[in-house]
């Protein structure tokens, strides 16, 4: 999918160079379809192959309701079954709580001193690519770059990078689709780190490429603190729409001071004058970033995903045993037979003689016989089916989350990125 998405782009550049005569000049143009560059490949995607190949989740077992099923492989104690779901829940919108909105709020404060020093990093090689297209920014209208800018661009960005990819990625190390092999692993860093640096990617110049990546780490973070892609949009949001602010601030109060735009002040800034902002912006991100990733920590305590939280940090492979049933895949029929009472042990539980009964008007024995449970043979025939068997030679399952078309669209993406820098 981010093959697709990469080589659209290309596309479009293409005919904007060749055929941009036949488009109007516009900057909202841009914008749009630089998003349907991102949205479109994606829901596509999303109709035709997020097709999960799973059976059914039979809603009883011997006679007793299963919990619904979600999350983690466990639930009450009960090995957990996956569940059928439609294309879009992988973006997991779910209800967070409002003091959870005003702690992201404050974590996004508190990173943008880090998105500072990176992004005066960059400034040392390149140039800053928001500031060049600042000028256009400002002369268009407020509602509508704010609008897009702000509210647009973060949906459709956090859609497909934390919604879409990242998911798909974490998936990969869940009980579903690792059911049938005998190693389990959690890839939660490698997840983060991947779709973290496709994001960073996917704005095509090495100035935001750097800082991008820092901020959809975060970003993911608090996907998975609150448990919920609302949390990342509305961190992505106020941040676009506080530069989006500042920009148009900017251009009425610091004009009139430099006598000049801040997109050309920008541009003259010398090294000393980096060096400086770097060293300062260097000591305030120093005490901030870790401050950011308490309150995200927080968050997950508030929304009470500790666990989940934690287990995004764990690397080492899991063999399956005893101590970890396998979802979908019942115990062996032995160990169910080990479970059941004997027919010596149902007549323990009988009540008293006959004669006895009779005193107390009870029931007579061929009544109880109709009361008792199934024989073997009757909870034979309801038992699940027999697990996996695996053999010694089956090798387990190493999920592997770099493919073939993906390294070609990094590749792709690092070859135009340079070409842009060079030229």
């Amino acid at each position: 999918m981010f093959l697709t998405i990469i080589l659209v782009h290309f596309g479009v550049v293409a005919f904007l160079i060749f055929g941009g005569g036949l488009l109007p000049d516009s900057l909202i143009l841009n914008f749009l379809l630089s998003q349907g560059i991102l949205i479109v490949p994606t829901i596509i995607f999303l109709l035709v192959f997020e097709r999960r190949e799973r059976q059914p989740v039979p809603q009883t077992m011997m006679g007793m309701p299963q919990p619904p099923i979600s999350g983690g492989p466990f639930v009450s104690g009960m090995p957990q079954m996956p569940r059928t779901s439609g294309p879009f829940e992988a973006a997991a919108f779910h209800k967070v709580k409002v003091s959870t909105l005003l702690m992201i709020i404050l974590c996004t404060f508190l990173i943008m001193p880090l998105v500072t020093v990176l992004n005066t990093l960059t400034m040392f090689f390149t140039d800053n690519a928001v500031a060049a297209l600042e000028g256009d920014i400002v002369s268009t209208s407020f509602p509508a770059m704010l609008f897009m800018i702000g509210i647009f661009g973060p949906f459709c960005e956090e859609f497909v990078f934390r919604g879409v990819i990242y998911r798909s990625y974490r998936r990969c190390g869940e009980w579903g689709d690792n059911a049938c092999y005998k190693k389990l692993r959690n890839n939660g860093v490698s997840a983060v780190i991947l779709s973290s640096l496709l994001f960073g990617l996917m704005h095509m110049n090495f100035n935001q490429a750097v800082y991008a990546f820092a901020i959809g780490v975060f970003l993911v973070l608090l996907v998975e603190a609150a448990g919920s892609l609302w949390a990342s949009v509305f961190c992505h949001m106020f941040f676009n729409s506080c530069q989006v602010v500042l920009m148009y601030v900017s251009e009425s109060i610091l004009d009139s001071v430099y006598g000049q735009a801040v997109n050309e002040t920008a541009g003259q800034l010398t090294t000393q004058d980096l060096l400086a902002a770097l060293s300062v912006y260097l000591v305030i991100a120093a005490v901030t970033t870790p401050i950011a990733f308490c309150v995200i920590v927080w968050i997950a305590k508030n929304e009470g995903r500790q666990e989940a939280f934690q287990a995004l940090f764990r690397r080492d492979g899991r063999t399956v045993g005893r101590e970890m049933p396998l979802p979908n895949v019942p115990q062996p029929p032995a160990q169910w037979n080990q479970q059941m009472p004997s027919p010596a042990q149902w007549n323990q539980h009988i009540p008293p003689q006959p004669a006895q009964w009779n005193q107390h008007i009870s029931p007579q024995p061929a009544q109880w016989n109709r009361q008792m449970p199934p024989q073997p043979a009757q909870w034979n025939q309801q038992t699940p089916p027999q697990p996996v068997q695996w053999s010694a030679s089956e090798p387990p399952r190493a999920d592997y989350l770099l493919s073939v078309p993906l390294i070609i669209a990094v590749v792709l993406c690092l070859g135009y990125m340079s070409l842009e820098l060079f030229l």
